[in-house]
């Protein structure tokens, strides 16, 4: 095993030169908004079990949740929503048979982001 010529072997690609794609970038945001619902569901178990505790508690986790860093969170779980609502559609699309082809891919992964995005912009608006 030692006496290997390792030197001629195709080299697998790596960040430096691989091309980020629109379905990879999409699966990243699933996980990653699927895992930011989870945290903002924290957040809300927590101040619901301060109300229940006492007034004391509950000011403290209220304080929280109405700082810019809970706006943060809830701000970006609504997007989270939106985006997970359209990327289940697409995959149902998927599920279907169609929308397979690579250009066709990238347009509803942009459609999914791009939405997410214009929805929740419309959802701050009207709450």
């Amino acid at each position: 095993m030692a006496d290997v010529n390792r030197g001629n072997r195709p080299l697998s690609p790596h960040l430096q030169i691989y091309r980020w794609q629109v379905p990879m970038l999409t699966s990243i945001l699933t996980r990653v908004t699927g895992n930011a619902l989870i945290v903002a569901t924290a957040l809300i178990v927590w101040w619901l079990l301060a109300a229940a505790t006492s007034a004391e508690y509950f000011a403290i986790a209220d304080g929280v949740v109405r700082s810019w860093f809970g706006k943060l969170i809830f701000l970006g779980s609504i997007w989270a929503i939106w985006y997970h609502f359209l990327a289940g559609l697409r995959h149902l699309y998927y599920d279907s048979g169609r929308g397979l082809d690579i250009p066709t891919a990238e347009k509803l992964g942009w459609a999914c982001i791009i939405g997410s995005v214009v929805l929740t912009v419309i959802t701050v608006i009207i709450l």
